[in-house]
């Protein structure tokens, strides 16, 4: 099989980010990207979904409540306890 190079322009820290998931997985970056192109070819479509979900207001503030440890409640007894809480 013939090779050909590929040049293209990445994050600098993406790219460290990227070879060190890859070295953990077992692989270098060259593999992965072709893994990438051949699963590509072989589904003829991007081999995940690219989606533009980006979070709400109240779901942004719930996550960062969440990241401080505010408004976290439990643990609880039991399900009734549970139950009583969620509804208040």
């Amino acid at each position: 099989m013939k090779t050909v190079n590929i040049t293209i322009r990445v994050d600098e820290d993406l790219k460290k980010q990227a070879e060190d998931l890859f070295s953990d997985l077992g692989m270098n970056f060259t593999t992965a990207f072709n893994i990438f192109l051949k699963q590509s070819v072989r589904e003829q479509q991007i081999p995940f979904k690219i989606t533009k979900k980006i979070p709400n207001n109240t779901t942004l503030k719930v996550m960062e409540s969440s990241e401080k440890n505010e408004g976290i409640y439990g643990p609880y007894d039991d399900v009734s306890s549970l139950i009583e809480a969620l509804n208040a």
